[in-house]
C-alpha cells in the first residue's frame, strides 16, 4: 500500500504513538470481555510465488496457494473485488479451496461503485457485487467500502444514504481518507455517530505519512485495522507493541472481533510481523487467534 508512504529516512522522526482512547468507545464496548473474542490476522493476497518455502511448503503449486494461505491466516483483505465484479461461480471456487471453516474473506466494494459512481445510482452494480460475494456463505466476513482521497465531507449525504441502503444482515466497514473527515471535529463526530446508528464500522489505517486517519473510534464493538509496515524497520515492532496493548485494552472491555491486516511494501516480512502479533496476543483468556506458519529453513512457527 502506497497510501501514506514516506521516505525510510524519516521513519525514526515520525511520531507513531497511538492516539488516546476516545471517550466515544465507552458507549460501544460493554466494559467486560466478550465470551469468545476473535482476532483474525490476514494479508492482502495469497497469490505470491515468493512465499513458497516461507508461508507455503516447498513444492506448493499455484493452484494450492489459497488452501495453504488459509492454513496460516484466518482472513484476507480481498482487493480483487475492487477491480472487478465477480459472479457467484468464481466466488464459490475460492471458497471451495479453503479447508478452514473459520476463515473469512473480506471483499472490497468495486471501484466502479466507490470511486467512479461516487455512490450515486449504484444500486444495480451493488446488487451484482453482493450477489457474487454471497457465494462465500459463512466465510463472508465484513465488506469494506473504501472511497477515494478526494471524497470529502461535503459528500456526506451520498455516503450515509448509500450505507443506509445496504442489507442489514451483512456487516460493513468504511474507510475514509480525505483529511477534512478528521481535522474538523464537527465532521468527525457526525461521522462516528452516524456510523454507529447504521451499525457500520470504520477502518483504522496505520500508515506512516497519514497519522490523521488514526481515529481509533469504534462505532461497533468490532475493529478492522490496516497496519502498513515498512519492511520490518525497527519502528514496525515498536508500533506493533502499541497495537498489542490497545487490542488488549479493547478485549478487556468487550471487543468481540478484530480483523488485523498486515501490509508491507512488496509484502516482504508480513509473516514475521503477523507472528509477532499472534505470539503476544494468544495468551488473552478465551481469545481465538490463528498463528501463521513458516517453512523457512530451521524455522517452523
Amino acid at each position: 500500500m502506497k497510501f501514506g508512504q514516506i521516505d525510510e529516512a524519516l521513519l525514526n522522526e515520525t511520531d507513531f504513538k497511538l492516539p488516546a482512547e476516545p471517550a466515544f468507545n465507552r458507549d460501544v464496548l460493554p466494559g467486560k470481555p466478550a465470551a469468545k473474542p476473535i482476532i483474525r490476522l490476514g494479508c492482502t493476497t495469497w497469490n505470491r510465488k515468493d512465499w513458497i518455502g516461507d508461508i507455503y511448503p516447498k513444492g506448493t503449486k499455484e493452484k494450492d496457494f489459497l488452501t495453504e494461505y488459509a492454513r496460516s491466516y484466518a482472513s484476507v483483505e480481498l482487493n480483487a473485488t475492487h477491480y472487478k465484479i465477480y459472479g457467484p461461480d468464481a466466488i464459490a471456487g475460492w471458497a471451495e479451496k479453503v479447508k478452514n471453516p473459520d476463515f473469512r474473506f473480506c471483499p472490497k466494494v468495486p471501484q466502479s461503485i466507490s470511486h467512479y459512481s461516487n455512490l450515486v445510482n449504484a444500486r444495480e452494480a451493488t446488487t451484482a457485487f453482493l450477489e457474487g460475494v454471497s457465494a462465500f456463505g459463512d466465510m463472508l466476513g465484513p465488506i469494506f467500502l473504501q472511497v477515494g482521497e478526494s471524497f470529502a465531507p461535503n459528500r456526506r449525504d451520498s455516503l450515509f444514504s448509500y450505507l443506509a441502503s445496504l442489507p442489514t444482515d451483512l456487516r460493513f466497514f468504511a474507510e475514509l481518507r480525505h483529511p477534512d473527515w478528521f481535522a474538523d471535529p464537527h465532521n468527525s463526530q457526525e461521522l462516528y455517530t452516524t456510523l454507529r446508528k447504521l451499525n457500520t464500522g470504520l477502518i483504522i489505517t496505520d500508515t506512516a505519512g497519514r497519522r490523521d486517519v488514526m481515529h481509533m473510534h469504534l462505532p461497533v464493538p468490532r475493529a478492522m485495522v490496516r497496519f502498513v509496515g515498512n519492511s520490518l524497520h525497527p519502528t514496525d515492532f515498536q508500533r506493533a507493541d502499541d497495537w498489542i496493548n490497545r487490542l488488549h485494552f479493547w478485549l478487556e472491555n468487550g471487543l468481540e472481533e478484530a480483523y488485523f491486516f498486515v501490509h508491507q511494501h512488496n509484502d516482504d516480512g508480513v509473516n514475521e510481523l503477523a507472528n509477532y502479533f499472534a505470539e503476544r496476543l494468544e495468551g488473552f483468556p478465551g481469545l481465538e487467534i490463528r498463528k501463521p506458519r513458516s517453512f523457512k529453513e530451521n524455522t517452523l512457527f
